[in-house]
């Protein structure tokens, strides 16, 4: 679905510092910024998320700046998964490309 992909450049298009990843409750990320980029970055996620991708809740929660330069995705944690990920999903065609270029990290 390119969620954490889609956090990524939204959150590059905001000039957002911090991360996301995978986590066993879901996606969790960390995005620092100004009070009005914040609240931008929280509406587009919910207003212009993947095509199919279905966020079953959403929380927010000021935390303490940690001065991060730069945003990124990090490795996802835990060994159990507890979202839900709809199988019967086909590719879509950026997902094709990518398997099918040589190029690509994701090839095969």
């Amino acid at each position: 679905m390119g969620f954490r992909p889609f956090i990524y450049r939204l959150a590059k298009e905001l000039e957002l510092g911090g991360w996301v990843n995978n986590s066993l409750q879901g996606v969790l990320l960390e995005a620092e910024g100004r009070q009005e980029q914040l609240e931008t970055f929280l509406q587009r996620i919910k207003q212009e998320k993947p095509p199919h991708a279905s966020i079953q809740s959403m929380t927010a929660v000021r935390l303490e700046p940690l001065g991060y330069s730069t945003f990124e995705i990090r490795p996802s944690t835990g060994d159990q998964k507890t979202t839900l990920v709809l199988p019967d999903r086909a590719p879509c065609p950026d997902c094709l490309r990518e398997i099918l270029d040589p190029t690509d990290r994701r090839y095969h």
